[in-house]
Parts: C-alpha cells; sequence; structure tokens
C-alpha cells in the first residue's frame, strides 16, 4: 500500500500553481460537500440518525484516511461526519432544495476545478489515477496544515519529490 507521502506526493504532482491550489481549496469542499448532499437519499430516520448511502462511503472514505495517517485521518473523518450532517440536513428538505443545492455545488466545484487546472496548465491528478478522487480532499487540508507551519517532515518529503510549489505562476498564453 502507498504511504500518505507517495498518495500525496503523486498529487502534488499535477498542483505547484498557487492558482490552482487556490482553486482546490474552494473546488473540492464544494464537490465533497456536493457528494454527501446527493448521496443522503434516499435515507430514512434510525435511533436518531439520517441513514443513507453517504454513511458508508463516508465510512470507508474514513478508514482509508485513518490507514494511511491518523492525524490527517482524524481530521478528514471530523470534515466527513460534517457533511454528512449537512447533507442529511438538506437531504431532509424538499426534492427541488435538495437537488439543486447537490447539483449546484457539485457542478461550481467542478468548474473551479477545471479552471485551476486550465491555470497549471495540466489535466486532473483523478485523469491518470481515480484514487485522486480520494486524495484531493486530504491533499487540500494537509496543504492548509502545511500553510499553518504543522507536518513540516511531510511537506519536505512531498517537496523532495515534486518540487515546491511555483512563486511565479505560468504564463496563460504558453
Amino acid at each position: 500500500m502507498k504511504t500518505l507521502t507517495d498518495h500525496l506526493a503523486q498529487y502534488a504532482a499535477y498542483h505547484r500553481d498557487p492558482r490552482n491550489l487556490l482553486s482546490h481549496f474552494i473546488g473540492i469542499p464544494l464537490i465533497v460537500i456536493a457528494v454527501a448532499v446527493l448521496l443522503s437519499r434516499p435515507g430514512a430516520q434510525v435511533f436518531g440518525l439520517w441513514l443513507s448511502p453517504v454513511v458508508p462511503v463516508a465510512l470507508l472514505a474514513s478508514s482509508f484516511y485513518l490507514r494511511l495517517d491518523l492525524r490527517f485521518g482524524l481530521l478528514m473523518t471530523a470534515v466527513l461526519a460534517l457533511c454528512v450532517w449537512g447533507g442529511a440536513k438538506l437531504a431532509q428538505q424538499t426534492t427541488a432544495v435538495w437537488l439543486s443545492a447537490g447539483v449546484g455545488l457539485f457542478v461550481v466545484g467542478w468548474i473551479i476545478q477545471f479552471v485551476g487546472h486550465y491555470f497549471e496548465g495540466r489535466k486532473p491528478a483523478f485523469v491518470d489515477d481515480l484514487v485522486g478522487l480520494i486524495i484531493g480532499p486530504l491533499f487540500v487540508a494537509a496543504e492548509l496544515g502545511f500553510m499553518l507551519g504543522l507536518r513540516q517532515p511531510v511537506r519536505q518529503a512531498i517537496e523532495a519529490r515534486v518540487g515546491p510549489v511555483r512563486l511565479r505562476q505560468r504564463p496563460v498564453d504558453a
């Protein structure tokens, strides 16, 4: 199994332009919330909890993150729990509210992602490896941690493989 550094370095190779990174800080959370919303139906209230297809998906994702790294795994589990909670709240609204929120967030999130990759000049990581779809949210969490000065040995290991985020952006016309 690949390590945390392996996964993050592979994903980071597609994300060295700061404008692309910024787009991911917006687009990926929107997409994760959208998926939680859309997978929150059908569902049912059981012992005060809303159970729907999003629950096993979130549990599988959380177990994947926890196996990679305990600290990031706990953070991602908390984030996913909030997304599941929010998705359940929207799923219990009218079909129009649920569907427009889920589809709207999903479409806007992906548009923002593709704009970022235009600046990067490179296709999204998931095109070459579907695991990139689950690594994306972890990558955003890790990059935020790095910006806050946390987990610097992980950051250094990633940058040793793929280089730092570029300070100068690639010209759009190039």
